[in-house]
């Protein structure tokens, strides 16, 4: 009964307005406010503040801040693993395996369109047909900010607008399309190993989503936005194996996608598995 009233619930709240009003109160700078906000957190999440450049939860000076901390140097190292593609992410595996027919596994009998989820253009989509997918789910406790996990230029960025849906295994096994059916920023390369998408799926109170190359993704209106960065637009933009490329303003979910025949995901990672950004995600398949 709790889980019916909680996917009910899903379908009933008004996602983008309480996603909005949390995500004034992340931002805010009032210590009486912020501070117990960010202690109360990392201690009923049990954040792991030895491994942050900053360790004083009262130095920051938001909750947002905290949220999208950075590391040490070293708390992440990039594994060597010659062709190694790496996890993008802190977090678990929600799912990885292939694309099949068009169709990426969610969970429990549930899959979506591969179409649907880079923005409903199958042009955009035809690169990834028969090729491999990871879905990376980021807890609340984990490090927030996503990585590359391989070399790559980046030719294109697509907003699309959607739900925000929870994104948890109870979601992903009860509402249809979840991943497709959420905002999210597709982040589309070009690497060693053909075409790679990067997926940044938005959900319930997450207050937004930041790159490297275009900071915060607000378009003024909630409607589909493709932007090129090609020679002829913005100019090419590169970024290395294990370089940031984003953050979660409280997070959410990464999917990689590659082509068919361009890479093997580790054998010992299935469904649930945890994984840390610069972890052995696969390899460059032969």
């Amino acid at each position: 009964m709790k889980q019916r009233l909680f996917i009910l619930s899903q379908y009933l709240l008004p996602h983008h307005l309480l996603s909005r009003l949390i995500g004034c109160v992340a931002e805010c700078r009032i210590g009486w406010l912020k501070n117990p906000l960010i202690s109360w957190f990392a201690k009923q999440y049990q954040v792991n503040m030895s491994e942050a450049q900053v360790e004083d939860l009262r130095a920051y000076e938001h909750f947002n801040a905290f949220f999208t901390r950075a590391l040490k140097d070293g708390a992440r190292p990039l594994d060597e693993t010659p062709g190694a593609i790496l996890s993008p992410a802190d977090g678990a595996i929600s799912q990885l395996g292939a694309i099949e027919h068009g169709r990426i596994f969610q969970a429990k009998g549930h899959s979506f369109s591969a179409v649907e989820l880079l923005g409903g253009d199958a042009e955009r989509a035809a690169p990834f047909m028969g090729g491999q997918f990871a879905t990376v789910y980021l807890s609340p406790k984990d490090y927030h900010r996503v990585h590359m996990p391989l070399g790559g230029t980046l030719k294109e960025m697509v907003y699309v607008p959607g739900r925000l849906f929870s994104v948890n295994q109870t979601t992903a096994e009860n509402v249809p399309e979840l991943f497709a059916r959420n905002e999210r920023v597709v982040c589309l390369f070009d690497t060693e190993r053909g075409p790679m998408a990067v997926v940044l799926v938005g959900a319930m109170i997450v207050a937004s989503v930041e790159t490297v190359w275009a900071g915060l993704v607000t378009p003024p209106k909630r409607e589909l936005k493709s932007t090129r960065y090609d020679a002829q637009a913005r100019g090419p933009i590169e970024l290395a194996k294990g370089a940031e490329m984003s953050r979660f303003k409280l997070g959410s979910t990464a999917i990689v996608l590659f082509g068919p025949n361009q890479v093997q995901w580790a054998q010992d990672l299935d469904a649930g598995s945890p994984v840390c950004m610069g972890q052995l995600l696969g390899t460059a398949q032969d």
